[in-house]
């Protein structure tokens, strides 16, 4: 049963911010769904 989570996560496609559409550099079944980039334009403000 392990093998088949293990076969799940490995083909899980990347993540892709919700505001700019970039590719998320980070593990796939992580909650976040923003980008480094726009969260620091989040927080400059």
């Amino acid at each position: 049963m392990l093998m088949k989570v293990l076969e799940f996560f490995k083909n899980t496609a990347p993540k892709k911010c919700s505001q700019c559409g970039k590719t998320i550099d980070e593990q796939h079944e992580c909650y976040g769904n923003t980008c480094s980039d726009c969260l620091g334009t989040a927080y400059r403000h």
